[in-house]
């Protein structure tokens, strides 16, 4: 009798392990960029603490080929949800890619300028004449780029502005063959790490850059919201993670990412920026959420520019509904 119970129970664990695996939601996240850059790590940490499980999520990552790509494919459903920043709607949407952002990672700008300490630039007005490194001219970088030099005059003929990609970057910043460069926190660590004396700024003190953000289509946001939600507030919940101990999740985070094991003090020093710089929260921005208005002079720069073509309205480049 008591060995007919034991294996009653034993099945019926199964049969509700089975279940409950069964209940998982399929998700497949696509990333711009190789999904083991240290700027990706709240999503790693949220799957790998099990944070998309909690909510009912079984999430593969994909990488496609760049923030274009990703939008595309969002938008036409070959991905439930992507990676951009929080202009890639403004920038897509114009284009008849009916996305928006769902989740903003932080309440400041992604994007930082560097230059080296010993290129004779002690601000952005030292700029002209000297030449600088974005990853692509359809790309954040480049457009933040442009907003800095217009806010003391300048325009992009007024410096020698290079595409190089992350690669290219790092190393042409540190051989010296580029003054300074339009980049991400990383990118910036690894110039330093070589030896490479910066000064650096956030975009975002004098342009309205925005951070990461989490992207998805109006169909899917319509069709699957509980998804949306439980997706967004699982990284949420990462990055707090990160905010309260960038060394405890650096440790953690270089556990699961196979090519930073070994890395655990570059991991952190990079979390620690991303806290200070990126995850910080808005004066009017909870963790997560879009602010319109930064959304609407980002906008109007970029239409002024010519960026882009047809200005959409505001409201329908976001929604902050998901943010719990």
């Amino acid at each position: 009798m008591k060995h007919f119970i034991l294996k009653t129970l034993a099945s019926t664990f199964v049969a509700l392990s089975v279940s409950a695996a069964a209940a998982q939601e399929k998700v497949t996240y696509l990333f711009p960029a190789p999904d083991f850059l240290p700027a990706f790590a709240p999503f790693q940490l949220a799957k790998g603490k099990g944070y998309f499980e909690d909510a009912g999520l079984k999430v593969t990552f994909q990488t496609g080929k760049g923030g274009a790509d990703v939008a595309t494919q969002v938008a036409v459903g070959n991905a439930d949800l992507g990676g951009g920043i929080g202009d890639t709607p403004i920038i897509v949407r114009a284009n008849g890619l009916n996305i928006r952002g769902v989740g903003l990672l932080g309440g400041r700008g992604l994007t930082q300028i560097g230059w080296r300490k010993d290129s004779g630039i002690s601000g952005v007005e030292d700029f002209a004449g000297k030449s600088f490194g974005v990853l692509s001219f359809q790309d954040t970088t480049y457009y933040n780029l442009l907003g800095v030099l217009a806010s003391v005059g300048l325009t992009k003929n007024d410096v020698d502005i290079q595409a190089v990609g992350p690669g290219g970057i790092i190393q042409l910043m540190i051989s010296g063959d580029l003054d300074g460069c339009s980049c991400v926190p990383e990118w910036l660590a690894a110039i330093e790490g070589a030896g490479v004396a910066i000064d650096q700024m956030p975009v975002d003190t004098v342009f309205p850059a925005m951070a990461q953000a989490i992207i998805a289509s109006d169909e899917t946001i319509a069709e699957r919201p509980d998804m949306v939600e439980g997706f967004v507030n699982a990284v949420m919940k990462a990055i707090r993670d990160i905010k309260a101990d960038p060394e405890a999740a650096a440790a953690e985070y270089t556990k699961l990412v196979p090519q930073h094991a070994g890395k655990e003090d570059e991991i952190a020093a990079i979390m620690k920026a991303y806290s200070n710089l990126i995850y910080a929260e808005g004066e009017n921005q909870k963790l997560g959420t879009f602010d319109p208005a930064r959304i609407e002079a980002v906008q109007d720069f970029y239409f002024d520019s010519g960026i882009v073509q047809t200005a959409v309205p505001v409201a329908d480049l976001y929604t902050n509904e998901f943010i719990k």
